[in-house]
C-alpha cells in the first residue's frame, strides 16, 4: 500500500488531496486546501511550505504528486504559479519524500480519458473513483485527482516491468 500526496499548487489556494494505493485500489484519505492569507508574495511562498509540512507531519505519505506548470496568457501569473509551485516541492524535499510531475492533460487523460476534460468531469471522476458523496472544493478534487493519475501511472510501470521479467 502507498500513500500518494497530491498538490494543486496557487499561490492563494494550493490544494491537497491524500490516497492510498493498493492493488485493491484507492482509498480516500484527506482532502483540502491551504488559503493563502498573506499579501507579502515571500510570506505566501512560506504559508505554502509551511502548510505542506504539516501536512505531511499529520499524513505521512510517502509519495507526492504535483501539477507541472502550465503557460498562462499572462506571464506574470505563470511565474506566481512556479514560485508557488517550487515552495511546495521544496517542503516536501526537505522530508526525503519522492516528487513526481504529471502535465494537466496528463491528470486530465488518465482520469477521463480525454486531455481536454472540464474541471467538473475531473471533480466528477474523482468522487466516482473514491466513492466521495457531497460537495467537493475544486482544488482539493484537483488534487486527489493528480494523486489518482500517480498511482495509475505507478501501476502501469509496475505491470511493464512484471512482464519485462517474464
Amino acid at each position: 500500500m502507498t500513500r500518494i500526496l497530491g498538490i494543486d499548487p496557487g499561490s492563494r489556494i494550493t490544494g491537497y488531496g491524500i490516497i492510498e494505493h493498493s492493488p485493491r485500489g484507492y482509498s480516500y484519505i484527506a482532502s483540502g486546501s491551504i488559503r493563502i492569507n498573506a499579501d507579502y508574495f515571500p510570506d505566501r511562498l512560506k504559508q505554502i511550505f509551511d502548510g505542506i509540512l504539516e501536512i505531511v507531519d499529520l499524513y505521512q505519505p510517502e509519495q507526492m504528486a504535483i501539477e507541472q506548470v502550465f503557460m498562462h496568457k499572462n506571464a506574470d501569473s505563470a511565474l506566481k504559479l512556479g514560485q508557488a509551485r517550487g515552495a511546495a516541492i521544496c517542503a516536501v524535499q526537505v522530508t526525503g519524500l519522492p516528487v513526481f510531475e504529471y502535465a494537466a492533460r496528463q491528470v486530465k487523460q488518465a482520469l477521463v480519458g480525454k486531455g481536454s476534460a472540464e474541471k467538473l468531469q475531473v471533480q466528477h471522476m474523482v468522487k466516482i473513483l473514491l466513492n466521495l458523496q457531497g460537495e467537493l472544493q475544486i482544488d482539493a478534487s484537483d488534487a486527489l485527482g493528480i494523486s489518482l493519475c500517480h498511482a495509475h501511472y505507478r501501476q502501469t510501470a509496475l505491470r511493464l516491468q512484471q512482464r519485462a521479467l517474464k
